[in-house]
């Protein structure tokens, strides 16, 4: 209706910890760039409903419209492991935080980090769920026009702490602010 809509959403994104930097390897031949103590790639999958309430309308030819927003439903963390290649015993090879070569992931010759394909066979899931409320403020000419502006917070808390970085906190909860910019036409 004009006064309330319903938005189902699927989000999917990569959150990367605050002290992630990369740094190029010292041995010869080390081409790609690693991510010291990092141990989990981290992608949260979210899917849910979000709910819109019309609190101020417009006139057709100017004004401001100010929308509320609140969603929020399921979330599945995608943790893929961060493999670096090493040189053990004169040969290359990947290891991983959690393999028997853990140790050589602080001490070892570092070839080169991971490439997009790595690590996906050792793929794990943490379950949570995640809140998102906002406002948009619609400020487009006419009814053929949209151009908002929409600002809010998310909160999203999984079932266990989300192993980022080695020797660093682990957190379960994240919170995080955002502001989106619309625009286009209507039908």
């Amino acid at each position: 209706s004009v006064k309330r809509a319903s938005i189902f959403q699927l989000e999917i994104s990569e959150r990367k910890h605050q002290k992630e930097f990369k740094q190029r390897s010292n041995l010869i031949g080390g081409s790609s760039p690693f991510i010291y103590g990092k141990i989990n790639y981290f992608y949260p999958v979210k899917l849910g409903v979000q709910k819109q309430f019309l609190l101020g309308n417009k006139s057709n030819k100017n004004g401001v419209s100010i929308t509320a927003n609140i969603g929020g439903g399921l979330a599945l963390g995608l943790l893929r492991p961060y493999e670096l290649e090493i040189e053990k015993n004169g040969k290359l090879t990947y290891i991983r935080y959690e393999s028997e070569d853990s140790i050589l992931f602080r001490t070892g010759a570092v070839n080169r980090g991971p490439g997009i394909g790595r690590g996906w066979n050792h793929l794990k899931f943490t379950p949570g769920l995640y809140l998102k409320p906002g406002l948009r403020f619609d400020y487009g000419r006419y009814n053929d026009l949209l151009a908002a502006i929409e600002v809010g917070v998310a909160a999203e808390v999984y079932s266990k702490k989300i192993p980022q970085m080695f020797d660093n906190k682990q957190k379960q909860f994240f919170f995080s602010a955002y502001f989106t910019i619309l625009f286009g036409k209507r039908k």
